[in-house]
């Protein structure tokens, strides 16, 4: 049965902006679930891998409710987060005044979030020394163009991140995962969302994304160093890591 969220061609990018507004209110309640309140060690992670120091300009794309941004931010890089879907963005917005008013007064305009196509970032070439994307890249018509803008916008010695679902190498774990995806994800979003089709959604991309081996070759095509997959719950999620050229 086809997933009334997934479409191949350039109606895709359609589908998914309505598939992220009908989850935006729930999202993050719903990663937790989903994840076992996994995802925010893996993000972190990706935080790590960013190196943020003083005075780095970073841009988060698919930034959704913004968790990578305010983590870069809080870390002292000056943060732009990207993304396609304005419910998503109107919740990190809403994060954003939510923490300028608690404890987190250094974050009156930082993270800044904006509107926009990752395949076609609004910025110069060489502007951020650090580009990161979570679960973000396969949801791009092209994920390929994704990484190409990317690379675009690093200056030279940029650290590129990319997290996402991943593909384990091994069969009987990746039946077990696969399972997961096709049977529990979907059972919690249609308890805690109302709607199975959107977190169905998640294996029906992943069926059509090449993951975290195909990511790194082509981070290896654009010529980036110190390329590297981190394999995370046995490749169920992967990091991968690239840099700019210094």
């Amino acid at each position: 049965m086809s997933n009334a969220f997934y479409t191949s061609g350039e109606q895709r990018a359609a589908k998914v902006n309505d598939l992220f507004a009908a989850i935006a209110r729930r999202y993050d309640l719903l990663n937790d679930l989903q994840s076992f309140g996994l995802h925010r060690r893996w993000k972190r992670r990706v935080v790590e891998l960013a190196a943020v120091q003083s005075g780095n300009r970073a841009l988060d794309l698919c930034c959704g409710t913004g968790d990578i941004a305010f983590a870069l931010a809080r870390h002292g890089a000056e943060v732009t987060g990207l993304d396609f879907s304005q419910a998503m963005l109107e919740i990190a917005e809403t994060r954003r005044r939510k923490n300028f008013k608690s404890q987190d007064s250094n974050l009156k305009s930082n993270p800044q979030f904006i509107q926009g196509d990752a395949r076609q970032i609004p910025f110069p070439d060489a502007s951020f020394d650090i580009v990161t994307v979570g679960y973000g890249l396969r949801n791009l018509t092209r994920w390929e163009k994704g990484l190409d803008e990317m690379h675009r916008v690093a200056k030279p010695g940029a650290r590129l991140v990319v997290l996402d679902f991943g593909k384990p190498a091994n069969a009987l774990w990746r039946a077990i995962y696969f399972g997961h995806l096709r049977c529990s994800v979907p059972l919690i979003g249609r308890l805690f969302c109302g709607n199975a089709d959107a977190y169905a959604y998640i294996l029906e991309s992943l069926k059509h994304y090449p993951a975290q081996l195909a990511v790194a070759a082509k981070m290896r095509e654009l010529k980036l160093v110190n390329v590297r997959v981190i394999n995370l719950l046995g490749g169920a999620m992967a990091i991968n890591y690239g840099e700019q050229p210094a």
